[in-house]
């Protein structure tokens, strides 16, 4: 290619230039792409960035268990400890450097009015342990925000302290035993359907429920008549509580939610909605009307709070009438123009403490901007928004990726399989490897289980048609050039990331987790 005065601005492929570039230096280094080591590798236990005073002389108080030799730490001058971990960040991945096609997770921007407002001072600067009496701001807006998610959810009462999905999963579930627990109800056997998320029988059997799977029917979905029969598979009357996904997993809404919520309250259970997908009918779908009885919000997926590397989190939990009674402490009182925050079980059907303070301050001021700065419509037009991108990206891929389900409309997210790679040699890890080296996430992998090979693409609502055009046409590329016998590329995939493919399985089931010269 040449630019205006005839220079070639990059070679062109299969020229001789081309052909003789290894894309090695001798430093490692690859422009501003630069090779870092670990710190280990290239500190000393002799160096430091800063001069400190010997410390002084202290009476052993351990017991004997002091150290008795140097702690052993590698340390850098301040200008390599600075270059250290800056070059370490630039290898990160960020929502705010590029696209992330993550199925399941609602990978969306964040808005910077979110964290400017999350920094406030008396909210940003807040401590768990201080008086009630010098929060009044803090509990007014948990208040606001608890009211208009019960009011986008249709439900009876909220409890906001559960710190991600997964706990608050365990929060409604336990709402869901206390109920039985005082009803003096013996059901102990919960539906989950197969494809569901892995965490839904986890908690059904952390809290010492029995887990009975349900099929899903060719479609994807969880029919009635599939879950009767499971029902009916031991009795029917031991079923406590059906935990369902909607949307569910494979981008798909459950058409007959409500005929299965009806048929679990008609046998005396419970309906548990795992709500990771809400982002896709928020403003749209009330919950409550569909018979649900209890239901996580993930406020770091949905409402837009930053997550991903292990946090910040936040599952609220939003219960119907027949659980509101017993939901955790701690919870919100108002008694005219007093509004407290409870903490004691006493006097309530509560199930008690689930975690230690009220929940994370700063996802609920980030998560009630975004409401507020969105308002009802917005965040109709969101979830819209959301559906209509994963249905574009459905319609322009179909051609060369298969639905597994057939060419039904998908919700917030879009499901192929590795069926149309079949005979390339180019499985749908390969694939994604490609895809890293292109400059995207790659999108999930692998799940659901219940599709081999799955590929879940999720755009949200916050991408521009420019970039979900460019993701198109570069998966439309690469699935070409694996019918078109390139198999070689994929396999040695990603060529230009710091380091190449690792041992992902053996990293996390066997991890080194202190460095030594040997490793």
């Amino acid at each position: 290619m040449l630019n205006r005065q005839g220079r070639k601005t990059r070679p062109e492929a299969g020229s001789e230039d081309n052909n003789n570039m290894t894309g090695e230096t001798h430093s490692g280094h690859k422009g501003l792409q630069m090779d870092e080591p670990l710190l280990f590798e290239i500190g000393s236990p002799a160096k430091t960035g800063v001069d400190l005073p010997d410390a002084p002389t202290v009476d052993d108080k351990l017991g004997g268990l002091a150290r008795d030799e140097e702690i052993g730490l590698y340390g850098l001058s301040e200008p390599e400890a600075v270059r250290h971990f800056v070059r370490l960040s630039q290898k990160n991945y960020a929502i705010d450097s590029g696209f992330y096609p993550l199925g399941s997770c609602t990978m969306k921007h964040n808005p910077r009015l979110n964290e400017k407002m999350a920094r406030l001072a008396g909210f940003g600067d807040i401590h768990p342990l201080q008086p009630l009496s010098s929060v009044p701001g803090a509990l007014k807006l948990m208040e606001e925000l608890s009211d208009w998610l019960l009011k986008l959810t249709g439900m009876a009462s909220i409890a906001l302290s559960p710190k991600a999905g997964a706990h608050g999963e365990l929060c409604g579930m336990m709402a869901i035993k206390a109920a039985l627990d005082a009803a003096g109800s013996p059901r102990d056997v919960v539906l989950v359907p197969e494809s569901a998320h892995g965490t839904n029988p986890a908690t059904a059997a952390l809290l010492g429920f029995k887990v009975r799977s349900v099929p899903a029917d060719k479609d994807g979905t969880v029919r009635v008549d599939a879950v009767r029969a499971a029902m009916k598979a031991e009795g029917g009357g031991d079923v406590a509580a059906i935990m369902l996904t909607n949307p569910n997993t494979c981008g798909l809404f459950e058409r007959e939610i409500k005929e299965i919520a009806d048929l679990i309250h008609g046998s005396g259970g419970y309906f548990y909605c795992d709500g990771a997908n809400f982002n896709a009918i928020v403003g749209r779908v009330r919950p409550g009307d569909l018979g649900i009885d209890a239901m996580h919000l993930n406020l770091h997926k949905t409402f837009s709070t930053p997550h991903g590397g292990g946090g910040p989190g936040s599952g609220p939990v939003v219960l119907s009438d027949r659980l509101a009674a017993f939901a955790p402490v701690p919870f919100l009182r108002r008694d005219g123009d007093t509004l407290t925050l409870v903490e004691e079980t006493d006097g309530t059907q509560s199930f008690g403490r689930l975690t230690a303070f009220h929940g994370q301050m700063g996802m609920y001021v980030r998560a009630l901007t975004y409401i507020l700065s969105h308002g009802i419509d917005g965040l109709n037009a969101a979830s819209g928004d959301a559906v209509l991108n994963a249905n574009y990206i459905r319609a322009k891929l179909k051609d060369v990726l298969n639905q597994p389900f057939g060419d039904q409309a998908s919700m917030h997210e879009v499901l192929f399989d590795e069926s149309s790679l079949s005979g390339t040699g180019v499985t749908t890890l390969d694939l994604a490897k490609a895809l890293i080296d292109e400059g995207f996430h790659p999108m999930t992998i692998y799940f659901p289980l219940v599709v081999k090979g799955a590929m879940l693409i999720e755009p949200t609502e916050s991408e521009s048609i420019e970039t979900i055009d460019q993701f198109i046409d570069v998966m439309r590329s690469l699935i070409s050039e694996a019918h078109e016998g390139q198999e070689d590329k994929f396999h040695a995939a990603p060529i230009h990331t710091p380091r190449r493919r690792l041992d992902e399985t053996g990293a996390a089931r066997k991890p080194i987790l202190r460095w030594n010269a040997e490793n």
